[in-house]
């Protein structure tokens, strides 16, 4: 979790929303290492990629973001997984925050709130992993 600058998947099934995320997140501090434009995409690359931080779309065709967030906390609790989405209805922050989410970037969205968003997750997450390797 120490690697620097933290690796990035971006899985949205608009290719529009991850140009824009991945322009926002390559001008500060994050390093783009893949995309996907589906769920089914995003846990192959999840796997062989293995990134830091994925933004993760809630509505995706073949597997949606709920089902994927699912998969990818159960094989890999330590990546970050922010969750993006149009309609942030309750019953769907609901079942993020309880399948693992650590954040929401709601659309539409400006580089501010995303590079916010993605920077709290990532920072919650190493302080969570520095006081688990010291107690």
């Amino acid at each position: 979790m120490s690697r620097l600058p933290p690796r990035v998947l971006i899985v949205d099934d608009n290719d529009l929303m991850r140009a824009l995320l991945r322009t926002i997140l390559r001008s500060k501090q994050y390093d783009v290492i893949g995309e996907a434009g589906n769920g089914v995409d995003a846990l192959e690359l999840a796997e062989r990629l293995r990134p830091d931080i994925i933004c993760l779309d809630i509505m995706m065709p073949e597997i949606g973001g709920l089902e994927a967030l699912e998969t990818i906390k159960t094989m890999y609790p330590q990546i970050v997984v922010v969750m993006v989405t149009g309609s942030p209805s309750v019953d769907n922050v609901r079942e993020a925050i309880q399948g693992g989410a650590s954040g929401f970037i709601i659309k539409p969205f400006n580089a501010g709130k995303v590079l916010d968003t993605v920077n709290r997750a990532w920072q919650s997450a190493r302080k969570l992993a520095t006081l688990q390797e010291n107690p």
